[in-house]
């Protein structure tokens, strides 16, 4: 969200910069009168309501330049996802990409699994592990989600050290067999 509202910010104040850039050419180029500048000028100093409205455009101007401003000098680290644990000698994180490939890797050595997709979210009772699959059809649907589920469990939780509080397998469809064409001689 508030890289929306910083983006809205940036045309905002080029659209500004634009206007402004265009009425000073025009001025220079004599477009623009003298009289009328200076009649601006004191209608600036002298009319509440010009004032008022000139301050306000001033005042959003300068907030959104010191946005702006603050957003360019500010330095921040991109925040990869990942899981933080502490132990006596210091922080680990590991990144979820890395959890989802330990699940991939876990789920491929069931036999009949192809084309292997993994998710992972955090909750508060540990890791849920999401993995859509195609199968080859030839093996009990029931048997091979269940060694899945049990073997990508078993894995994570052992070489991460995370509790694994679910592992979900959504098995998308039956792998296609590339056909086979015999020729016909007559």
């Amino acid at each position: 969200m508030a890289k929306i509202i910083d983006r809205l910010l940036l045309a905002l104040f080029s659209l500004i910069g634009i206007a402004a850039s265009v009425v000073l050419l025009a001025a220079s180029f004599n477009w623009i009168k003298e009289e009328d500048t200076q009649r601006f000028i004191a209608n600036v100093y002298t009319e509440p309501y010009t004032a008022a409205a000139f301050i306000a455009c001033c005042v959003v101007v300068l907030l959104i330049s010191l946005r702006l401003l603050y957003i360019s000098i500010r330095t921040s680290e991109p925040r990869v996802p990942s899981i933080d644990q502490r132990n006596d000698w210091g922080d680990i994180k590991i990144s979820i990409e890395t959890v989802e490939n330990l699940a991939l890797k876990a789920a491929s050595k069931a036999r009949g699994v192809k084309d292997l997709r993994a998710r992972v979210r955090v909750s508060n009772a540990g890791l849920e592990i999401m993995l859509r699959t195609f199968v080859d059809g030839e093996d009990s649907i029931p048997a091979l989600t269940e060694d899945i589920q049990s073997g990508v469990k078993q894995y994570i939780e052992e070489i991460t050290g995370i509790p694994v509080a679910e592992v979900s397998v959504y098995i998308a469809n039956i792998a296609q067999s590339a056909p086979t064409f015999k020729s016909r001689v007559e």
